[in-house]
């Protein structure tokens, strides 16, 4: 009996393997290493496996194998999405998540910026941040989109955490100079401040915090800053300073406040920049008569990194041929604030043979889209914005300037077009020359709109686009449709994550043919 007992312990040790030296057996070995339980090998391989998976998507539907899967997703994430801040808790984040470097924030929906949402909705930031504060005082980076966040709160998160790098506010609203005053003060390793279409509150009494002095003396980690949306003057022999001892910057994107002459200065301050917003682009202060100004097109010439140009928040046209020098490299132009015509934008556009995302005001009218179409030969993005949102005007673009992208710009992935005029042949051309569409918004300006020449129905149109573009994912659409519209959408549109309808369909049943179509592929946001 003694020795079966001590058999099967032999064998139940097998778990807690003793691996020894050489001579351990006869007793003069030392012991190197117990290897630990099963469960517990499995769950260091797939951290192991797991630190290789990047996509969310991935990680989150790795964690759904099991729950030795689920531990181990957790323990590895170090970067977090939260697509919605009112789907979970907080504090349910925290007690998964452990390891967490990098949190991402979404709040309110798409239609606030629309003025669609009431007052006081919620999405604040303030209990996710008293809860983060706590649970990852190592956190390095914050991205939130869509939240309130008060000065308090950047306050807090400036003291929070020591080794901070990271803060970028896109849509936010609830802070001012106050706020952004202790982010440069406490945040002594930041990399990245972007304030990117955000509400930055400005004092009754325009007595504002000088925060761009708030930067600390010496050289500084900055990689990043972005203030187009500061609606307030910033202190600019503070600015130059900064941006003089900040070697690693590469992007700089400035506010309305920052003159032509302004700009000169800080290229020649930073010639190694490739991200570059160029705030009014117009000279603010009068010029002395018998003054010569100073030659814009060097600073720019010098700028041999530039790939992105945006900013023009003021425009005089008189200043565009100073940027000629840099088109040809740039891959990325928004105009979205310039107010030019089609004959100010041929000369820069004809140099821009590598651009890959353009911005633009409807202003350019279909002979400036041609000029593009003609020109831009890799163009992967196109946003065409309207100067005027009222039904009843005439729209300076129409479907011979859609049309003529899609002839032209044949690798084009992502498009939102405004009009006020569309055709059903227009979009169907889009569908068949551009079939790697992966976003797709066409948005016709006026309710119930038919096709121009027909007076048809649109539904042939948006049918073409999710028949021939395999790779759609996102949606919008418009003009006067039928729910034969929906009914190709449900069919052919497998990979739609986010459809966008407003004013369109006849009944219920478009609705029906969408969420039984779409709905049994993935979740879908209408």
């Amino acid at each position: 009996m003694t020795e079966k007992t001590n058999h099967r312990s032999s064998l139940l040790d097998l778990s807690t393997l003793i691996i020894t030296e050489p001579g351990s057996l006869s007793g003069s070995g030392s012991t190197l290493y117990q290897s630990p339980l099963p469960d517990r090998v499995l769950e260091i391989v797939l951290e192991n496996v797991l630190n290789f998976l990047t996509s969310r998507r991935d990680r989150s539907a790795a964690s759904l194998v099991s729950w030795s899967w689920y531990r181990a997703e957790a323990q590895t994430r170090s970067e977090l999405f939260i697509g919605n801040c009112y789907a979970l808790s907080p504090r349910r984040v925290t007690s998964r998540f452990g390891w967490v470097r990098s949190v991402t924030i979404k709040g309110k929906p798409r239609f606030a910026d629309f003025d669609l949402m009431p007052l006081n909705w919620g999405a604040h930031f303030t209990p996710w941040l008293v809860a983060m504060a706590k649970a990852y005082p190592w956190l390095e980076k914050v991205h939130l989109k869509r939240m309130c966040v008060s000065d308090d709160d950047l306050i807090q998160l400036s003291e929070s955490f020591v080794g901070f790098k990271e803060l970028v506010l896109v849509c936010c609203e609830g802070f001012g100079t106050t706020g952004l005053s202790a982010v440069a003060t406490n945040c002594r390793f930041l990399r990245v401040l972007d304030l990117v279409e955000s509400m930055v509150e400005v004092a009754d009494d325009n007595e504002e915090v000088d925060w761009i002095s708030c930067f600390p003396e010496g050289q500084t980690h900055l990689e990043s800053l972005v203030f187009e949306c500061v609606e307030c003057p910033v202190n600019f022999e503070a600015l130059e300073r900064l941006v003089a001892r900040s070697p690693s910057l590469r992007k700089l994107r400035l506010n309305c406040y920052v003159s032509i002459s302004q700009l000169y200065r800080l290229m020649h301050q930073a010639p190694h920049l490739t991200h570059l917003g160029t705030g009014s682009f117009n000279a603010l202060e009068a010029v002395v008569a018998g003054d010569q100004e100073p030659d814009y097109g060097s600073a720019f010439a010098a700028c041999k990194s530039l790939v992105c140009l945006s900013g023009f928040r003021d425009i005089s046209t008189d200043y565009l041929p100073a940027i000629y020098p840099v088109c040809a490299n740039l891959t990325s132009l928004n105009f979205s604030y310039a107010d030019i015509n089609a004959d100010q934008l041929k000369p820069v556009i004809r140099h821009c043979h590598k651009l890959q995302t353009l911005w633009v005001l409807d202003s350019i009218c279909d002979e400036g889209l041609q000029e593009v179409a003609a020109t831009c030969k890799d163009l992967r993005e196109l946003r065409v914005f309207p100067v005027n949102t009222r039904e009843e005007n005439d729209g300076p673009v129409s479907e011979v300037g859609f049309e003529a992208i899609s002839r032209g710009c044949k690798k084009l992935q992502s498009i939102l077009f405004f009009c006020q005029r569309m055709t059903n042949a227009a979009v169907i051309a889009m569908s068949m020359n551009c079939p790697d569409l992966e976003v797709f918004r066409l948005c016709i300006i006026g309710r119930y709109q038919p096709d121009s020449e027909t007076h048809e129905p649109m539904d042939e149109g948006f049918g073409a686009i999710v028949k021939n573009c395999k790779k759609l994912t996102r949606l919008a659409v418009s003009g006067l449709l039928t729910d034969q519209a929906f009914r190709y959408i449900g069919m052919y549109g497998k990979l739609i994550r986010t459809l966008s309808v407003a004013f369109a369909g006849d009944t219920d049943l478009g609705l029906k043919y969408v969420l039984e179509g779409i709905m049994s592929c993935r979740p879908i946001r209408i």
